[in-house]
């Protein structure tokens, strides 16, 4: 489904809209599972549809809040922990994390709404926020993709199909 935006919306705006239909996407394919099925691991990969909304969840927050804003991260990953952005951990459940990336989206509309004027490029960084944002978007699109293949393997439903079509 393509993205609209009107003629007279400022190309943050724009950014924030495409990054906003590409977690639409990830909603939809984690949308009336159970736990159960949004955890399975329906390929040879250990990905499972809820833990991809969670990779990208993390993601978004490190590269908006940690990279662009210089504020502290709100996950800590390393070597150690790194698997557990991509499962439901500690009590974690498809709705928490879904809660997580609504807190992570209003957090990256904040941020990129408080930039100055384009080329948006923060103090000591060798990023500007567009090439970050546009970042973004390939990494959400990309996990999308992989989300609507597991959800199909879960139970057959296609991304058309969940939107009715």
């Amino acid at each position: 489904m393509p993205v609209l935006v009107s003629a007279e919306t400022d190309e943050r705006a724009e950014l924030l809209q495409f990054v906003e239909a590409q977690r639409g996407a990830l909603r939809r394919a984690v949308g009336g599972l159970t736990e159960e099925q949004a955890s399975s691991r329906s390929t040879a990969s250990e990905l499972s549809v809820v833990g991809l909304v969670k990779h990208c969840a993390e993601m978004e927050s490190n590269w908006i809040r940690v990279i662009l804003a210089g504020r502290p991260g709100l996950v800590q990953r390393d070597q150690s922990n790194w698997g557990d952005s991509f499962r439901l951990v500690d009590g974690e459940t498809v709705d928490s994390v879904l809660a997580f990336y609504d807190t992570v989206a209003a957090e990256t509309a904040e941020i990129v709404g408080a930039l100055p004027e384009a080329p948006w490029f923060p103090p000591n960084s060798v990023r500007s926020a567009r090439w970050i944002l546009l970042h973004l978007i390939e990494e959400v699109a990309r996990h999308a993709g992989h989300a609507d293949i597991l959800r199909e393997s879960v139970d057959g439903a296609t991304a058309f199909a969940l939107l009715g079509w």
